[in-house]
């Protein structure tokens, strides 16, 4: 079963294009979108485990530069 989540980032003034974009290039996006409100960037993130989904937020979204902050939200299926 592979675990889902939405990435949703805060980023530096005029730079959320460019983090969309370099994120969209990380193995286990499979959206990232900028856009307007609260958050500048919302990420669709999979991987395999809950381990696995943290080292891709923390080692390679967080590392792309532009980013103030993260917030993760897993998807859970009642």
């Amino acid at each position: 079963m592979v675990v889902q989540a939405y990435i949703l980032i805060q980023t530096e003034v005029g730079k959320a294009a460019k983090v969309a974009q370099s994120i969209a290039e990380l193995k286990g996006v499979t959206l990232a979108e900028d856009v307007t409100g609260p958050y500048d960037v919302i990420v669709r993130a999979e991987a395999r485990n809950v381990d696995e989904l943290g080292k891709l937020v923390v080692a390679r979204v967080q590392s792309v530069d532009g980013i103030t902050r993260t917030l993760t939200c897993p998807v859970v299926h009642f």
